[in-house]
């Protein structure tokens, strides 16, 4: 098990899983490479259509790693805990979003949980009507990219809980 630097706040919780794999030690070229992907798509959107992207993503996809990590870099960016909370029931409570937002989340399922195995040509073009194709490319990009991210943390099991807002220079990330 490993230990939490957070032990005295979270004395009588669960213990921690112990991770599966330091993925990025072992694959530091892969890890650089999406590294650059992630800062790529990041520049081509705006940022906090970016972490609504991310923690959407990560909701969906059960990455409690990521979850914490976007959250606390959406929070410290001045997102607020509302909509943060909001987020997870988007369609019940579009009020706290633009519609560029609603859009941009909408098209962050539709690509992230291929039900139907293609993005519904409805979705896409409701984003294609909020976005230019270069910043629609890059929200493309930046969904395709937190995907990725959510399945190593998932997969590797990366605890959540070990960084500091906006600290995108992780190592374990």
């Amino acid at each position: 098990m490993t230990t939490n630097e957070n032990s005295d706040r979270t004395s009588g919780y669960c213990p921690e899983h112990t991770p599966r794999l330091a993925w990025a030690q072992h694959a530091p070229d892969v890890y650089k490479a999406m590294a650059r992907l992630d800062a790529a798509t990041r520049k081509g959107i705006d940022p906090v259509i970016g972490e609504l992207v991310k923690i959407r993503a990560s909701q969906l996809n059960h990455c409690a790693f990521c979850l914490d990590m976007h959250t606390k870099d959406a929070l410290a960016a001045g997102e607020s805990v509302e909509r943060i909370i909001q987020l997870s029931a988007w369609e019940e409570s579009q009020h706290f979003f633009t519609p560029k937002e609603i859009a941009a989340i909408e098209l962050t399922e539709a690509v992230t949980v291929l039900t139907d195995g293609f993005v519904p040509d409805e979705v896409y073009a409701r984003a294609a009507k909020h976005f230019g194709e270069e910043e629609l490319a890059h929200l493309i990009g930046a969904i395709i990219t937190i995907n990725s991210w959510n399945r190593f943390a998932v997969t590797t099991r990366m605890v959540p809980d070990h960084d500091t807002p906006g600290d995108h220079g992780r190592a374990a990330r």
